[in-house]
């Protein structure tokens, strides 16, 4: 499938999940529920989202430390900020590309080895959503496990679950036989055409390099360690959301609100994962939690927007201190390719 025809589907998922989500709810009540809202929670909560971006950084050091273990904060910093701001108006999600790509032209670290330590880290990020969406429901006083195993809610759960065990399998066995993978790129390159086949396998190498952290006790349960850390201090910053809009459920039901939305917003969607987003804040909060569809509406969007300004303006700065274009940004795909 070509680019635009990639671009478009994902509006069209979009516009389909912001007519579902704004159906049968009278704007009015929305309205009345976002006028409501308490400034200074928003604020506190837009303040600990952004902030996350400081902890992805921090974190991101010792997923480097196979590739490059003296990376500095400020590179690493920069590369995550372009990186949320990517996904955040840019399509297809380039986000984790442009990050490894800007590390790659500020510091001396192979971007595609870099890149490589962005994939443990969604492997990371994604044990420990798993966890925190199956605690909260074996939790006493789960209000509704119904709406969670039945419909949607049930689709995000078990495709969740097994993107875990797949990309728990295949870093398993890239981890456990590297050799193996590398001899058998050194038989299947040399039939490519042109003269591809040595920098492809230099990726290939780079690659298997970045993962070899997980071969290293200390460091995969340090990794674990700030991610577990990384995503409490994501659910703090919806949980002041939440209560800025009168949604009172606790702290677990917005453990559970956050790590639901970081799964649903990893299906197809519009640039800043709109639509999806506000989808699943709403399933989570509404369906599963019982508050009411308004505040829950007016929390999805409102939340939404005071986490994507800052980032993205964050962003944008860096784009422009570094004499980068939003196309460079856009094509770090084909760069790192």
């Amino acid at each position: 499938m070509g680019y635009w025809g990639k671009v478009l589907i994902g509006v069209a998922i979009t516009v389909g999940l912001l007519y579902w989500a704004l159906s049968g709810v009278a704007f009015s009540e929305v309205m009345e529920s976002a006028r409501q809202a308490n400034p200074w929670l928003l604020l506190a909560a837009s303040f600990l989202a952004t902030a996350g971006g400081v902890i992805r950084a921090m974190r991101w050091k010792i997923l480097l430390s196979s590739v490059k273990s003296d990376t500095s904060f400020r590179s690493r910093w920069t590369a995550v900020s372009i990186h949320l701001m990517a996904n955040n108006i840019l399509p297809l999600r380039v986000g984790e590309f442009a990050r490894a790509w800007v590390l790659g032209r500020i510091e001396s670290v192979n971007p595609v080895a870099a890149f490589g330590s962005l994939i443990v880290e969604r492997f990371m990020d994604a044990v420990i959503l798993l966890c925190f969406l199956v605690i909260p429901v074996f939790s006493p006083g789960f209000p509704n496990s119904n709406a969670l195993f039945e419909g949607w809610g049930g689709l995000v759960l078990r495709a969740g679950g097994a993107a875990v065990v797949v990309i728990l399998i295949a870093l398993v066995l890239m981890v456990a036989f590297p050799k193996r993978f590398i001899a058998l790129a050194r038989v299947v390159l040399p039939i490519l055409p042109g003269k591809v086949g040595d920098p492809l396998l230099h990726s290939i190498e780079s690659f298997l390099q970045s993962l070899s952290i997980l071969r290293d006790p200390k460091l995969t349960a340090l990794g674990f360690l700030w991610t577990f850390g990384f995503w409490i201090w994501q659910a703090t910053a919806f949980w002041l959301g939440m209560m800025a809009f009168g949604i009172n459920t606790g702290f677990v039901s917005a453990l559970f609100t956050s790590s639901f939305v970081a799964f649903g917003v990893a299906l197809p969607s519009a640039p800043g994962f709109l639509g999806t987003f506000q989808v699943a804040a709403i399933f989570a909060l509404s369906d599963v939690y019982g508050a009411g569809a308004a505040p829950a509406l007016a929390f999805a969007f409102g939340f939404f927007f005071v986490n994507w300004l800052p980032i993205t303006g964050i962003g944008l700065w860096y784009v422009w201190k570094l004499g980068l274009s939003l196309r460079e940004v856009g094509s770090s795909e084909a760069q790192i390719g």
